[in-house]
């Protein structure tokens, strides 16, 4: 079997779409470790996390034509990623990571410890509420913020794999905070 860590990720994705399946391989070792990453950091659970990067593997291999080389492959993939998450959590309610922590970054009042049912249902209630707005915010946003709170990567970082400079990220994420907390302030 052929090497292809020399290739670059369209030299990849050309091969794959002219009939060198092998090629996927090497995009799948590339980027499996951060789609499972991904998907662990959301679900908690090593076992729906495998099924589910397998699933996101998948629609990536099926979709591969429909990538745009404008963008980096890497955020297509965690665009592909999020979106199954999201869909998969709607289909069978898997726990989410909880935003209670960074809802104060937001300015939005979080219900004090549960000590009942109800206020475990209020809690739970709101952090549904909160996972729901952060899921409608525009995409130019809701990716850096949930780069940054979420999967815990640096400004750096997040520079990096959207292919965007650290000062437009750091714009970002300040603007998608206030845009969260414009909407929890008025929904």
């Amino acid at each position: 079997m052929a090497t292809y860590v020399d290739y670059t990720d369209i030299e990849l994705i050309e091969a794959c779409l002219g009939g060198n399946q092998d090629t996927f391989e090497e995009l799948l070792r590339r980027y499996k470790n951060l789609v499972y990453s991904i998907i662990l950091r959301q679900t908690k659970n090593p076992d729906d996390a495998n099924d589910l990067a397998q699933d996101v593997f998948l629609k990536v291999y099926r979709n591969l034509a429909s990538y745009t080389p404008a963008f980096k492959f890497s955020t297509w993939v965690m665009r592909i990623t999020g979106n199954h998450i999201i869909d998969q959590h709607r289909k069978k309610k898997l726990d989410t990571v909880s935003f209670e922590a960074h809802t104060e970054e937001y300015g939005v009042a979080v219900v004090g410890h549960a000590s009942s049912t109800e206020d475990e249902y209020l809690k739970q209630e709101q952090t549904e509420r909160i996972g729901k707005i952060l899921a409608n915010l525009p995409e130019i946003y809701k990716v850096p913020v949930v780069l940054y709170h979420q999967e815990g990567l640096s400004y750096q970082e997040i520079a990096e794999k959207i292919g965007e400079p650290i000062s437009k990220v750091k714009n970002r994420i300040f603007r998608g905070r206030k845009l969260l907390k414009e909407i929890m302030g008025g929904a």
